[in-house]
């Protein structure tokens, strides 16, 4: 798991600033049958989940999620619209997955980079595909790895200037491979709620 051109430890020892044991989650849907997974998933997790029907360029967040491929190529789905959105930034997301993992970022890890906008000023690219274009099988268990990737990233990952999650306190999250991909809206929802437990130990006692 890495951040951007920008992930050095810092001092030793050095503490992290205070911050909130997990961010606010927007899980973003433009189609009712994702909007009902996700509803369906946050309503079992504690912590500050919600869902909004709608872009994810529309929510308010300092981050928002790129369900990429592992070569950073950004040319369908919510990743062109992302390029389109933050010019340049499908070659920053190209050029941290050269400079960290030799041009091929591997399924279950994730980078940070900036936008070039106020706000959100960061993208986390998480593969849920290696190829662009790939469809995913039925039992695929990416979104998961992605999802882990990107609390993993959130929790534990930093930036030039200090840990990711004094700079990010809400991030918005698309359909993770539930386009392209292919994947079941539910079976997508189940496996971020589950990734969204593990990393930050909260799930609904309902």
């Amino acid at each position: 798991m890495t951040a951007e051109s920008g992930t050095h430890t810092g001092r030793e020892g050095a503490k992290p600033p205070l911050a909130p044991r997990a961010p606010e989650l927007v899980l973003c849907a433009v189609d009712e049958p994702l909007a009902e997974a996700w509803t369906a998933a946050a309503q079992k997790l504690a912590g500050r989940v919600r869902v909004h029907r709608g872009s994810v360029l529309d929510v308010v967040a300092q981050a928002v999620v790129s369900p990429a491929n592992s070569y950073g190529w950004m040319r369908g789905g919510i990743d062109a619209v992302y390029a389109q959105a933050f010019p340049g930034v499908e070659q920053s997301v190209r050029s941290a997955v050269l400079a960290f993992h030799g041009g091929e970022l591997p399924i279950g890890d994730a980078v940070v980079v900036p936008t070039g906008e106020a706000e959100p000023a960061w993208l986390i690219s998480a593969p849920t595909m290696r190829e662009p274009g790939e469809r995913l099988p039925a039992d695929t268990v990416h979104p998961y790895l992605a999802a882990r990737a990107v609390f993993l990233t959130w929790r534990d990952g930093r930036l030039d200037h200090g840990p990711v999650r004094a700079f990010v306190d809400t991030i918005a999250m698309p359909g993770l491979g539930t386009g392209v991909g292919g994947v079941a809206p539910a079976t997508c929802a189940r496996q971020v709620a589950a990734a969204w437990a593990e990393v930050f130990g909260e799930r609904d006692a309902g």
